[in-house]
């Protein structure tokens, strides 16, 4: 799938435009390797690895990132990955952007919602339209773990 065919989907389908990609991270449980102490042991209480993703408008996976066995959270994960790096050197065309919670850390090519419940009128359409492109993310997973 282009770019150019990607943002025009988060556009149509989702009414977010100049978007390619919403982001999240998910863990996925394991049965620890033998010997491994802690490394694999997260948060959560449980031991997993992690699958970074960003997801297209139609619940494609364009970029996976898989295996970080740190206890970081999704935006400690996302600095530490090639796709982080790419979009640091402007892999986006045309000043594009993606989508995230509140994990990542806002960036000129990944927005986030307005914090705090006092927001003005715009404000509140902006989040609005940027959760439902930001849902694709946690779609995409569900999608997928349905299928396994």
């Amino acid at each position: 799938m282009e770019w150019k065919e990607i943002e025009r989907d988060f556009n149509d389908k989702w009414n977010f435009p100049e978007c390619y990609g919403a982001i999240d991270g998910k863990h996925i449980e394991i049965r620890a390797p033998a010997n491994c102490g802690s490394t694999f042991y997260n948060y959560k209480k449980s031991n997993s690895i992690v699958l970074m993703a960003l997801v297209g408008p139609n619940y494609q996976f364009i970029y996976t990132d898989v295996g970080s066995n740190r206890s970081l959270s999704d935006g400690g994960v996302f600095r530490n990955c090639l796709l982080f790096e790419a979009l640091e050197n402007g892999l986006l065309p045309n000043n594009g952007v993606i989508v995230g919670d509140d994990a990542f850390s806002l960036k000129t090519y990944l927005m986030k919602a307005y914090p705090g419940a006092n927001l003005a009128y715009d404000e509140k359409i902006y989040n609005y339209r940027l959760s439902r492109a930001r849902r694709i993310s946690e779609n995409g997973f569900r999608i997928l773990v349905s299928r396994f």
